[in-house]
């Protein structure tokens, strides 16, 4: 998945609202943060093979520190931990813990059977979504579309910049997503490991995002 892990960073600021958006998608998008430069340390891989699925031509084959289920709950752990130590707010910290999670558990839906679900086990699983186009597209698009819709009723633009901003965000995600279902499969592993690093990018939009919108639960 992609951009469903970006609406339920969306769909996060309506229980958060004093939580940056930039900070809900680095919760929301963490592994996939962290699985990029996993990949460019040699520490995990990943095959490119065009028809793998339907949907994607990547076959995630060791991945156990960014995407086993015991790895992600002691990174969501983590997450929480730090912000919590920061901020003092144990509902914020349990909030981007479950966001952590919440990476792993949308992955389930859609990926083959590859999911580890500790380090070192044996043990893989995957409800292969992607096995079909239009059941990825459905839930993809549905988590994506109502996080946007919850993030737009929480939130309003302080300027120009933040309403045209989460415009221009939204569209851009769906480029990407785009792209990546029909654009051609990248040449290696290490452009996909490249590449990964740009949604560093997108975090960073996030937050500059929130600076040009309030929470209305903040700001009546």
């Amino acid at each position: 998945m992609f951009i469903a892990h970006f609406g339920v960073g969306f769909a996060a600021k309506k229980i958060a609202p004093k939580v940056s958006l930039g900070t809900l998608f680095l919760a929301a998008q963490f592994i996939d943060l962290l699985w990029p430069t996993l990949l460019l340390l040699g520490l995990e891989s990943v095959r490119i093979q065009p028809g793998a699925t339907v949907v994607t031509p990547l076959l995630f084959e060791h991945y156990p520190i960014s995407h086993s289920l015991l790895a992600v709950i002691v990174w969501g752990a983590l997450v929480a931990s730090i912000h919590l130590w920061l901020k003092r707010s144990p509902r914020e910290a349990v909030l981007l813990g479950v966001l952590v999670l919440s990476h792993w558990l949308l992955d389930l839906l859609v990926h083959q059977p590859d999911l580890p679900l500790m380090p070192g086990g044996e043990m893989r699983v995957g409800l292969h979504a992607w096995s079909s186009l239009p059941l990825t597209l459905m839930l993809e698009v549905s988590f994506f579309a109502a996080g946007v819709w919850l993030y737009a009723r929480a939130t309003r633009a302080n300027d120009s910049k933040g309403r045209w901003g989460l415009y221009a965000l939204v569209a851009f995600l769906a480029l990407i997503y785009a792209s990546n279902l029909f654009g051609e499969p990248p040449p290696d592993a290490m452009a996909i490991a490249w590449v990964g690093q740009a949604q560093w990018l997108l975090v960073l939009w996030g937050y500059w995002l929130d600076r040009h919108r309030h929470a209305i639960a903040l700001n009546p």
